[in-house]
């Protein structure tokens, strides 16, 4: 059984205002495995993920294709996700590294996209 299909992750920088985020994280995925993607927040102050400025969000877009929103997490750690991949992802966020992560699970062709880590001010 040759199964030699694998799913490109491609994770760019992203620069919001004076916040930097930084992603890093699997490259290639093959199907049914799972991604993992880390931001990692630099220009803001130490505390950025412990105050209650913003929602920390991913979004991806596959070729071809508009922007999708994935989902978002609060410094308290409330999520709220995409209903189309609620059964497959999770955010998570890490204060006292000042990243958030996103975990996709079960990743199949149809996830190969470009990811991006944003931030929502609310």
């Amino acid at each position: 059984c040759k199964h030699e299909t694998i799913i490109c992750i491609l994770s760019p920088v992203g620069v919001l205002s004076q916040v930097q985020l930084v992603e890093s994280g699997s490259g290639t995925v093959k199907p049914s495995e799972t991604l993992r993607l880390t931001c990692s927040i630099s220009g803001a102050s130490s505390d950025t993920l412990g105050s209650t400025c913003c929602w920390w969000s991913w979004i991806r877009q596959s070729p071809g294709k508009g922007l999708e929103w994935m989902g978002r997490i609060e410094q308290g750690g409330s999520t709220n996700y995409a209903a189309s991949l609620q059964s497959r992802i999770s955010i998570s966020v890490n204060p006292s590294k000042n990243q958030f992560s996103l975990q996709l699970d079960s990743v199949t062709s149809a996830d190969t996209a470009m990811y991006y880590c944003a931030r929502n001010t609310q």
